[in-house]
């Protein structure tokens, strides 16, 4: 059994936050993949018990054309076809659907409304995922970041819950 977390990134602080709660989760004993949103399956694998999403929010909620191409413009990288709501769309269930754990990054006042891991969220709740409900906001300085001070120790605790859950769901002890 194993664990995929697919992510979308533009300024580099959603794929940290990625790649921060995968070796948490590998720490753990689940070996764990990483892979960009363009590059993700859609038909994921039945050794898959965990899936993890990552998007930043963008004006409240995920990335549309629109908004990709701004961020692009302001990384100079090529703007991709697709985002986390496009790859939600070709997503299939497979037949042993993963648990599955959202989390976003934005910048912002806490209080402010929309989020890329709510929306996410809906849609894979939609499509029959079982999705846990302690999704995580990871905050950024600005809109290039970095991440704020101390948002690595939180995704790390927040990936240890995910784990605790996924313990609980399959029965299944890892180190």
């Amino acid at each position: 059994m194993s664990a995929l977390v697919v992510v979308e990134t533009y300024f580099g602080n959603t794929h940290h936050v990625a790649e921060v709660v995968a070796g948490t989760i590998r720490s753990h004993g689940v070996p764990t993949d990483v892979a960009e949103v363009e590059e993700a399956p859609t038909l994921l694998s039945d050794e898959i018990e965990l899936l993890v999403v990552g998007a930043p929010t963008h004006d409240r909620g995920m990335s549309t054309a629109e908004s990709r191409q701004a961020a692009c413009a302001r990384t100079g990288r090529a703007v991709p076809d697709a985002g986390v709501r496009e790859w939600l769309a070709q997503l299939s269930m497979p037949t042993a659907p993963p648990l599955v754990a959202v989390f976003d990054t934005r910048t912002g006042y806490p209080w402010l409304a929309g989020s890329a891991a709510a929306q996410a969220s809906v849609l894979l709740c939609e499509k029959g995922f079982p999705v846990m409900a302690a999704r995580e906001t990871f905050r950024v300085d600005g809109v290039a970041g970095p991440l704020l001070r101390g948002e690595d120790d939180r995704a790390r605790r927040w990936a240890d819950v995910v784990v605790a859950r996924l313990v609980h769901r399959r029965g299944v002890r890892y180190a």
